[in-house]
């Protein structure tokens, strides 16, 4: 036999043939079904497997880590978008809130103030109407308001305006739908009052910035800081009793005739909304005797005479 038929039929010696392809595989796939069944009734590869699972939990987290990653960023911006739209309602529903809110606590002070007027009107013993303050002069030397009734409303020049805690003028040009207020602290209006302490009468004049005084009074008159001034009804346009002014301050020098005593406003003179407007007082009736002894005729100089000669 030649050289090169024995190297082509034979194998090297140094390569070692195992056992043929088909036996292999018949051993795999019978150790495998034995496996199968073993696992399948004994439970024989549990323990293996929980140990490859626990091995392989790191590289399966590190494989998530991206998708996980992507998740999140995508929630984040989806979750910040919500929230920044949700802030965004929540800001003009707070505003909507506050607005509601300052009206609310305006209509409360507002029906304080109503009930207050409507109080005093039930105290006093003239008619007197409501009226809201439209709004101040536009003269920067005077003092004075518009109110939103005239003569329509059967408002007429000199009635007097109160509010619920006193005199803050007086009517001084009516229109047909509205009249002009003077105010107490005008320099050209006064008005008449007494020292509710003692009732001592004066004359309070305005002083134009939002104060008062007391005008010819002498430096010793029995007034005192303090001191509160109501009306005396002596001009026949105010009520007798109505709150006017306080006495704040007492200049008492001997080198002037009078005192300079000045006086806050009690009432909201430059700041409230609303107020009355009061009608004219109630003229009362004659006492009985009094009405006629105005009646019956006086006796003349002769009458007079006659009747000293019968005696």
């Amino acid at each position: 036999m030649s050289a090169g038929g024995h190297i082509g039929h034979s194998p090297p010696p140094f390569f070692k043939r195992g056992p043929a392809p088909l036996a292999q595989l018949t051993l795999f796939v019978s150790f495998a079904l034995l496996l199968l069944v073993a696992d399948l009734r004994y439970g024989t590869l549990e323990p293996t497997r929980l140990m490859i699972a626990t091995l392989l939990w790191p590289v399966q987290k590190a494989v998530l880590l991206p998708v996980e990653g992507a998740n999140d960023a995508g929630s984040y911006f989806a979750n910040l978008t919500s929230l920044q739209q949700e802030n965004a309602e929540l800001r003009k529903r707070q505003l909507a809130q506050a607005n509601l809110l300052l009206r609310q606590a305006h209509l409360d002070n507002e029906n304080l103030r109503l009930r207050a007027l409507l109080e005093m009107q039930e105290k006093l013993d003239v008619p007197a109407r409501a009226a809201d303050i439209l709004y101040a002069a536009r003269d920067p030397f005077s003092r004075r308001i518009v109110v939103d009734r005239g003569s329509a409303h059967e408002v007429e020049l000199g009635q007097a305006v109160i509010d619920d805690l006193g005199v803050i003028g007086q009517v001084t040009r009516v229109f047909p739908l509205t009249s002009e207020v003077t105010l107490l602290t005008d320099k050209n209006q006064a008005i008449p009052v007494q020292v509710g302490r003692n009732g001592l009468r004066a004359i309070l004049a305005g002083a134009g910035s939002g104060t008062m005084e007391l005008k010819f009074l002498p430096a010793n008159a029995d007034v005192q800081p303090g001191d509160t001034l109501v009306t005396s009804g002596l001009d026949g346009i105010y009520l007798p009793g109505l709150p006017v002014a306080r006495v704040t301050s007492i200049d008492r020098n001997n080198s002037f005739s009078f005192a300079r005593i000045e006086c806050v406003p009690l009432a909201g003179v430059e700041r409230h909304g609303q107020v009355l407007v009061l009608g004219k007082r109630r003229i009362l009736p004659m006492p009985e005797e009094a009405e006629d002894a105005v009646k019956k005729p006086t006796m003349g100089r002769k009458a007079r005479a006659a009747a000293l000669k019968s005696h």
